[in-house]
């Protein structure tokens, strides 16, 4: 359970990195703060985001599910102002579009890690 979370923690720094190489508005100083961010995303995802999904639940639901790319946006911008200037995100326009990124790299990359680990 720890391996799979260590894993899944390195996995979601690949992909930050990946996007602060995609987008100039998405600034992450190195690999180390993006672990840290990471770290940081992971522990809010335990904390805050299930208190955000249960109050914002009428609107997710309206939005058939498409309010949780905003609260994703939101715990990104949480973190990176838990971290400061080595992870900077220029407005949250930036940080819906990199939440979205974000998810669909991390899908990825946990499907070819799984594909790799069962072969």
């Amino acid at each position: 359970m720890i391996l799979r979370w260590v894993v899944s923690v390195i996995l979601n720094a690949v992909a930050l990195i990946a996007v602060a190489q995609l987008f100039d508005s998405f600034y992450m100083d190195g690999f180390g703060t993006a672990i840290l961010a990471s770290l940081i995303l992971s522990i809010l995802n335990i904390i805050i985001k299930p208190i955000l999904v249960i109050l914002t639940l009428p609107i997710t639901v309206m939005t058939l599910g498409l309010f949780l790319f905003i609260i994703n946006a939101i715990t990104l911008m949480l973190s990176q102002a838990m971290i400061g200037a080595s992870f900077v995100i220029d407005g949250f326009g930036t940080a819906i579009i990199a939440s979205i990124v974000i998810s669909v790299l991390n899908l990825l990359l946990n499907k070819l890690i799984r594909d790799t680990l069962v072969q």
